[in-house]
């Protein structure tokens, strides 16, 4: 089955300091979203990357993919105002193509590697929805109005990641199901298909400390420091 990597780089803003969003930023010589890319464009499981970017933006990715010999790069396309939105708009990009597996990632997590997506790939061979997540080593609180309400059993938390994967209809589904319903909110791919589609099974792969996401201006200093290890 077909497998197409959907590189998600809508956001506008920029918690980093910087003037323009974070997916544009140099990391190393490279930016953000080109490092993102260039982990499945490497990936011979990856069969197609497409990009949603925001319409401000999307110029300056047309540029960057024009600058680059990616192969595997053929579609780039507006997303929504939310990271739902930008998810359906890459659905609505394939929904006429037939099934496939569609691995969607945050541009944001430049440092994902090659054991991640291919275990994820695989795992897409035997579940229809795949999530990547490293358990949490930290005491957790539940808070209230600055008060502690409950301290949950680590023991079962995980600090989700990217790639999230589907089968095509399955996300497909769960987002129909969820844009009928008004109160509907996700910043999470497999949170929405646990809500509406709650009989299948989300299966987890083995995250990695180093598939972080880029949020602040010390987590560009971070992810240069991990590059800078590598060599």
């Amino acid at each position: 089955m077909k497998n197409i990597a959907i590189i998600l780089a809508g956001g506008t803003g920029s918690r980093v300091g910087e003037n323009c969003p974070k997916q544009f930023i140099q990391i190393c010589g490279r930016s953000v979203i080109e490092r993102s890319v260039d982990a499945f464009e490497r990936c011979d499981m990856i069969d197609e990357i497409a990009v949603v970017i925001h319409p401000l933006w999307i110029d300056k990715m047309n540029e960057i993919v024009n600058a680059n010999g990616w192969t595997k790069l053929r579609k780039v396309v507006c997303g929504g105002n939310v990271r739902a939105m930008s998810s359906v708009a890459a659905i609505k990009m394939y929904r006429n193509e037939g099934e496939c597996n569609m691995i969607f990632h945050d541009a944001a997590r430049p440092l994902v590697s090659e054991r991640i997506i291919r275990d994820v790939v695989e795992a897409l061979e035997k579940y229809e929805a795949v999530g990547v997540a490293s358990p949490v080593t930290d005491t957790i609180f539940v808070a209230e109005k600055g008060m502690v309400t409950s301290v949950p059993d680590r023991s079962k938390l995980f600090r989700a990641q990217t790639p999230q994967a589907f089968r095509l209809s399955v996300i497909d589904r769960a987002y129909e199901i969820a844009l009928s319903d008004e109160h509907f909110k996700s910043t999470d791919d497999c949170g929405t298909v646990l809500r509406y589609l709650p009989e299948t099974e989300i299966h987890l792969v083995d995250g990695e400390e180093r598939n972080m996401k880029v949020t602040f201006r010390e987590d560009i200093e971070i992810a240069e420091r991990w590059l800078a290890n590598e060599r």
